[in-house]
């Protein structure tokens, strides 16, 4: 893992990544490392170009988890995300690849991310993906994003 102690982005001037592979994740220690808790993202904006058209394709994720040692630096995770711009993939390969980037670099006790997909064709696609069962004792509320009725 790269010095945690030394966020490489945030307070300084940032170029977007232009691909989620070249995009670096930052993460900090834990300021609670012996409490049980749930850190919550939510992305109401993200987006990702389709594979097969190149059109734009819009989702608000919504990114929970139980920090262990370290938690992810905000700022790098907006890079992150916002290297989606120009990626082209479906609405499974990015909700999933994220939830598990984070998860096999940060070790969180636990993660769950949610991608709510924004309809194109008509279809609205829900992406849900989790590393297993929440810890016991752990505060789960619900994502608070509503089944597809004109998102907002």
């Amino acid at each position: 893992m790269k010095d945690i102690l030394k966020p490489k982005f945030l307070g300084a001037q940032s170029t977007l990544p232009q691909t989620p592979e070249e995009a670096q994740l930052d993460y900090v220690p834990n300021p609670r490392p012996d409490t049980l808790y749930l850190a919550r993202f939510a992305v109401p904006e993200f987006t990702s170009l389709c594979p097969v058209t190149a059109q734009p394709d819009f989702a608000h994720l919504v990114i929970d988890y139980a920090p262990d040692a370290t938690i992810v630096e905000s700022k790098s995770l907006k890079l992150f995300l916002g290297s989606f711009r120009n990626h082209a993939a479906f609405h499974e390969d990015c909700t999933v690849g994220i939830g598990q980037r984070l998860f096999s670099e940060m070790k969180p006790y636990w993660l769950r991310i949610g991608g709510y997909w924004y309809p194109r064709g008509g279809i609205p696609i829900d992406v849900f993906w989790q590393s297993g069962e929440p810890p016991k004792g752990l505060w789960l509320p619900d994502q608070g994003v509503q089944p597809y009725r004109g998102r907002g």
